[in-house]
């Protein structure tokens, strides 16, 4: 919180003090509080403003920090008493030159409890607004704290795109190109599409969906060079995105991995990507095939998983839901985005 609107709360605290004090003097003086002595005001000033500052001022700025904790209730209770009683007896000793000369030593006795009660009840109040400062601080560090954790993650999981695949794809370009310079072209600018929208579109927390699913349709097309099986991999879209918002590249780390590891290049359906998109929710499915004779790593199991369970659950919270499965040569991933 900021230390202006921290003032602020201080002073408006005071000021209502002030104008509950100034209401009693009213309801006491019957509505005659301008007629008041101002010299008989210095005793009464003294005695509601020397407690509530001191027992304010202690419990906000000394106990809080140093006994505020489950282990240490005790202790917060033995010298917020005592800090309370030593602000009642500092309070009786300013108001000593005050005292008529026939003045009793339970009176006084009385006063400094008084005065004590007061610090107390300021001190308390104290405690509440540190603890609520506290924690909107904390509630503000946390979303930073949770602001940095996406950037990282979105830029961790930029930086898993496949060296290969673009190595690759621009060698199967530059063949192309002695063959088919129009259809390089094409795909040359598809390559050039996702890397402009991986530099400069993900930047947000959402984008429309409908850019998320032309990224992973040129996504697609180009793979689709390296093999000359048409029917290698499948990629069907249910619906129309409309409006719809997303967060960016939720989905491309499992297509990129199924790319990677499937193998039969030569069988159908190989890889079968589809995109549900329904009135209230998403539903993402990918598959693909593997050998069951070559270890497989799917490289989401490891950091590229674990970052995107991250942004799941800081972007999904209890509207995601992600199932992964590898059985019979078959590895499948199935996540469903609830709509907010």
């Amino acid at each position: 919180m900021k230390k202006t609107v921290i003032v602020l709360l201080h002073i408006g605290y005071w000021m209502m003090y002030s104008f509950l004090i100034f209401l009693f003097m009213m309801i006491v003086s019957k509505g005659k509080f301008a007629t008041v002595d101002p010299l008989s005001m210095i005793p009464i000033t003294i005695l509601c403003y020397v407690p509530a500052f001191q027992g304010f001022y202690i419990f906000y700025g000394l106990l809080f920090k140093r006994y505020l904790h489950p282990q240490r209730i005790a202790w917060l209770f033995l010298t917020g008493m005592a800090a309370t009683l030593a602000s009642g007896l500092i309070t009786v000793l300013l108001l000593l030159p005050f005292f008529g000369p026939y003045s009793h030593s339970l009176q006084v006795f009385m006063l400094m409890l008084a005065a004590a009660g007061l610090a107390a009840i300021h001190g308390i109040l104290g405690l509440v607004l540190k603890g609520f400062i506290s924690w909107y601080n904390d509630i503000k560090i946390k979303e930073e704290l949770n602001r940095r954790n996406y950037e990282t993650s979105m830029a961790l999981i930029k930086a898993q795109i496949n060296p290969h695949f673009l190595f690759n794809t621009i060698n199967n370009i530059d063949v192309l190109m002695s063959k088919d310079a129009e259809k390089a072209s094409v795909y040359l600018n598809k390559l050039s599409g996702i890397m402009r929208f991986m530099l400069y579109e993900t930047n947000g927390e959402l984008i429309p969906l409908s850019r998320e699913m032309t990224y992973i349709d040129q996504y697609i097309e180009l793979q689709r060079i390296r093999s000359s099986n048409a029917t290698y991999v499948t990629y069907e879209v249910d619906g129309t995105p409309g409006n719809r918002m997303i967060a960016p590249m939720l989905f491309i780390s499992y297509i990129e991995n199924a790319f990677k590891h499937a193998e039969h290049k030569k069988a159908e359906n190989a890889i079968q990507i589809r995109l549900q998109i329904e009135a209230d929710r998403m539903v993402f499915v990918c598959r693909n095939l593997y050998s069951l004779t070559t270890p497989m790593k799917q490289e989401h199991n490891g950091l590229g998983n674990e970052l995107l369970q991250k942004r799941l659950q800081l972007l999904y919270p209890g509207r995601h839901e992600l199932n992964v499965s590898r059985e019979e040569g078959v590895y499948q991933v199935n996540l469903i985005l609830q709509d907010a």
